[in-house]
């Protein structure tokens, strides 16, 4: 079997969690939920961590627009240069940070992304967010919580608690990037000579 059978074995192994309707229900969700908390969301802003978060919180500032009627500031937040694992990985390719014209400082930021896993993410984005501007307070809404956290983070939104084992994958797969919405759990591809136990 070569590798790329291998691959659509495993692809194929994995099962949905999440469909597109119910990920158009929990960011729907998540969104009263924002505003709740926010007591109306006047002062939010939505910064999208690349690559999925920034379509997740495209998403949301649109349905943030349907509850509220009012223009949610979006923008996204590229974390790579601040990652604590730079030097263990291949060079990676930045992607953009776009801040809202009135900017983040005094306001309300909710960071976005797909999936919330050790915690380090989330404090590359607070150190970059550290560098842009002051926020009155910062928030996090993640689409999955898979657990796992090396670091003392938790998000303020979740669409799914999802418990999995550090044998599983998870893989969140959005339309404007995949042609379709879905969250994938698999078992986690053996590495070259390591044998699936």
């Amino acid at each position: 079997m070569d590798k790329h059978d291998t691959q659509d074995t495993q692809a194929s192994a994995a099962r949905p969690v999440l469909e597109g309707p119910d990920i158009a229900r929990v960011l729907t969700r998540i969104a009263h939920e924002i505003v709740e908390r926010a007591k109306g969301a006047e002062d939010v802003v939505l910064l999208g961590i690349p690559t999925r978060g920034v379509f997740l919180a495209d998403r949301l500032a649109a349905k943030l627009e349907e509850i509220t009627g009012r223009k949610i500031p979006v923008g996204s937040l590229d974390i790579t240069m601040y990652r604590d694992d730079l030097r263990m990985h291949p060079p990676r390719a930045l992607a953009r940070t776009e801040i809202p014209g009135d900017g983040i400082d005094g306001r309300l930021v909710v960071l976005v992304d797909d999936v919330l896993f050790s915690g380090r993410t989330i404090r590359a984005a607070l150190d970059a967010l550290n560098d842009i501007g002051r926020p009155r307070a910062v928030q996090l809404a993640v689409l999955v919580d898979r657990g796992h956290r090396e670091l003392p983070i938790r998000a303020d939104y979740v669409g799914k608690n999802l418990p999995t084992s550090l044998r599983e994958t998870v893989k969140v797969q959005l339309a404007e990037e995949d042609g379709r919405d879905t969250v994938l759990l698999g078992a986690k591809p053996a590495a070259p000579g390591e044998r699936q136990r």
